[in-house]
């Protein structure tokens, strides 16, 4: 059982109108509580107990809602931009009524791990600088990465405005021409991936982030596919914090 709200604050939350609207919606008489019309916005009722429908449609009833989304090259990390496709044009709108926004950002054309949440307090957490909460990313760069690049990154890069990384962790896979690695950071400054590559005279061709914390993309995900986080997933990113 829950807390008992406002049946119009409630309905507001989830998105079905502002809390005049709902009024009204409510005054017409198009929400039932429990199999019975209510004319009173200011019922208090406990939501995850008592059933809500609105225009004969069932209303689950959720605080927060929590994402995995494969992000694909060409969409932007925002909740709204005029000029380009944003990752919330990937989902449904019976997620879209939670307003979630995506949990720190990545490029344009980076790849991978996107958590999209309205969980204000869980988003804060794994942004945190103090948190330190660890990104990883699996790169192509054009150029030979080897031992000796993996102490450098072990002791933080200085990036082109002076700025000087803290440590990061890299696995080589493929030490060639074009090399194949894995990143590890601790923080999120602008296209700091790129950037640390950058500093070493080398260019990332392919970016792509496989995990965030404990959380870790899921790969039967195609490219602009999400689903829902498992409860032990949100367990486990909320117990890290």
């Amino acid at each position: 059982m829950g807390k008992k709200q406002r049946l119009d604050k409630i309905l507001s939350n989830m998105g079905y109108g502002s809390r005049k609207d709902i009024k009204r919606v409510i005054r017409d008489g198009r929400v039932e509580v429990n199999n019975r019309i209510v004319m009173d916005n200011s019922l208090k009722i406990d939501p995850y107990v008592d059933r809500i429908t609105l225009d004969n449609m069932r209303i689950q009833y959720r605080e927060h809602i929590y994402l995995m989304l494969n992000k694909p090259k060409g969409v932007v990390s925002s909740t709204n931009d005029p000029m380009n496709r944003t990752v919330l044009d990937l989902v449904d709108i019976e997620y879209l009524i939670f307003k979630p926004f995506p949990v720190g950002r990545l490029d344009k054309d980076t790849e991978g791990l996107l958590l999209l949440t309205n969980d204000g307090q869980l988003a804060h957490e794994l942004l945190s600088p103090k948190k330190g909460v660890h990104k990883t990313y699996y790169a192509k760069v054009n150029g030979t990465v080897d031992d000796s690049h993996r102490e450098l990154f072990s002791d933080g890069i200085s990036l082109d405005d002076g700025y000087r990384t803290l440590p990061a962790e890299l696995k080589i896979f493929e030490s060639n021409l074009f090399s194949e690695v894995e990143l590890t950071i601790r923080e999120g400054k602008f296209h700091q991936v790129k950037r640390m590559f950058q500093a070493i005279g080398m260019e990332v061709m392919y970016l792509k982030r496989i995990s965030m914390g404990e959380l870790k993309l899921d790969e039967t995900l195609e490219l602009g596919e999400y689903r829902e986080l498992t409860e032990e997933e949100i367990a486990l990113l909320k117990e890290k914090r």
